[in-house]
């Protein structure tokens, strides 16, 4: 028992245990859980400052930041209302097609606003006062298949665009922290989109419609549209040279933290920007910023104290790892996203998964980068909600009961597995990752 305490690992482990338990649990507010790692790590000296605290300069964490300023801009002009409801103007016609709109103009904004909390925030009462007017009363099961659409659309759909969700954020530091690899913004969306965007988003709209059927009319009485103003336009225009800058980054080398960030000092600038400095205290989310900071220092310090190829040569005993059976090695590490699921929920499975993915690619003889991206496969198909906080945040809103968000989880679960998951590994082949 003695030589435990003394290894060289005993202390890392312990800390790093803890801190996903904690996590995990939520027992303690997801930021205070953050501060209390880099504290006990900086007091017992378990890595260097710049491991334990190497979140603060990672390009995911300034991504996580800007983005909130962006949101908080977006809806301050009224451009994202604006945008909402141009967006869903086919809302109500027929029912697979309301909800269809739902999940479209879910995964539309993910393009444009890269928080999962603000785009929830803002669709929630647009889809609201668009049901009623369609007359699908709250607290009916159509009215359930419709939040659902809005919270299951908003997570699962957009793991398939880099900056628009905090797992691929929490992926991207974690690789460019342990390994140097610097992901793009459109080989990664060529990549997830077709499987994981397009066909997933269709048998989310086909299951919701089988799950909570629903009937749609057409309003009487809509509200005209007023002509935007000059801070909606300008912002807009803002908006577009972001956009094109991301989708162009393999071409000026910019990452699109930088580019987000750029955007977020225009918009606090004085006369130029949008957003004062009280609405910029109280919309930007500094708490899930320093939640972002801790797991991207927690999976560095996994890395650089030795702990991750530990539990990775661990798991390369019971998983089977295989290089001359590609196809059992691809679904083998999609199970491995999908049980992390479970302990660390979706935010936390790539801080851990992306440490251990050199030893992965040395089992299955895959590249290390494919690796690494066969885990939003994984992390973006919770079986329970509580593994999804956005998916639960769009669930309370609704007043959707936790056993119609089970249903759900679990029926889009097994047709990702047994339906996609081949597509994917397909997918995969076809461009030449596997």
């Amino acid at each position: 028992m003695s030589h435990w305490f003394s290894h060289p690992l005993f202390l890392p482990t312990l800390v790093i245990f803890i801190t996903i338990i904690l996590w995990a649990t939520s027992l303690l507010a997801e930021f205070i859980t953050a501060l209390l790692f880099f504290t006990v790590a900086m007091m017992l000296k378990i890595a260097p400052p710049e491991t334990i605290f190497s979140g603060f300069a990672s390009s995911a964490f300034w991504l996580v930041f800007s983005g909130f300023v962006l949101g908080v801009a977006i809806r301050k002009t009224g451009l994202a209302d604006r945008a909402a409801r141009a967006l869903s103007a086919r809302l109500t016609g027929e029912w697979w097609q309301m909800v269809g709109s739902v999940v479209l103009l879910s995964y539309a904004l993910a393009f444009v606003m890269p928080s999962n909390m603000g785009r929830i925030a803002l669709l929630m009462p647009i889809v609201a006062a668009m049901a009623k007017r369609a007359g699908v009363e709250e607290g009916t099961r159509s009215w359930y298949g419709l939040a659902l659409a809005v919270g299951f659309g908003t997570f699962q759909l957009s793991a398939t665009i880099l900056p628009a969700n905090v797992p691929n954020l929490v992926m991207s530091g974690a690789a460019e922290g342990s390994y140097g690899l610097h992901l793009n913004y459109l080989p990664y969306l060529l990549l997830h989109t077709p499987v994981l965007g397009l066909l997933k988003g269709m048998i989310l709209v086909a299951l919701i419609c089988w799950l909570f059927p629903g009937k749609a009319q057409p309003p009487q009485h809509l509200p005209p549209t007023q002509p935007m103003s000059g801070a909606e336009k300008r912002l807009a225009w803002l908006l577009l040279v972001v956009l094109a800058l991301w989708v162009t980054e393999s071409w000026h080398g910019i990452g699109p933290a930088w580019t987000g960030l750029a955007a977020a000092v225009v918009t606090l600038l004085p006369r130029v920007g949008f957003i004062s400095g009280e609405e910029f205290s109280s919309g930007v989310n500094m708490r899930t910023c320093i939640y972002v900071a801790g797991i991207l220092g927690l999976a560095t310090t996994v890395t650089q104290t030795g702990l991750g190829r530990a539990v990775g040569e661990a798991l390369l005993h019971v998983m089977p790892l295989d290089p001359d059976k590609p196809f059992t090695s691809f679904a083998a590490l999609t199970g491995i996203t999908t049980a992390l699921n479970f302990i660390m929920t979706a935010n936390g499975v790539p801080a851990l998964y992306t440490t251990l993915a050199q030893s992965f690619s040395q089992a299955t003889g895959f590249p290390l980068l494919s690796v690494i991206m066969i885990q939003v496969l994984g992390y973006s198909t919770p079986l329970l909600p509580y593994q999804a906080s956005p998916i639960v945040v769009a669930m309370a809103l609704g007043k959707v009961p936790a056993r119609a968000g089970m249903k759900l989880c679990l029926w889009l679960a097994v047709a990702t597995f047994l339906i996609l998951l081949p597509l994917d590994y397909g997918w995969f082949q076809l461009l030449g990752k596997l």
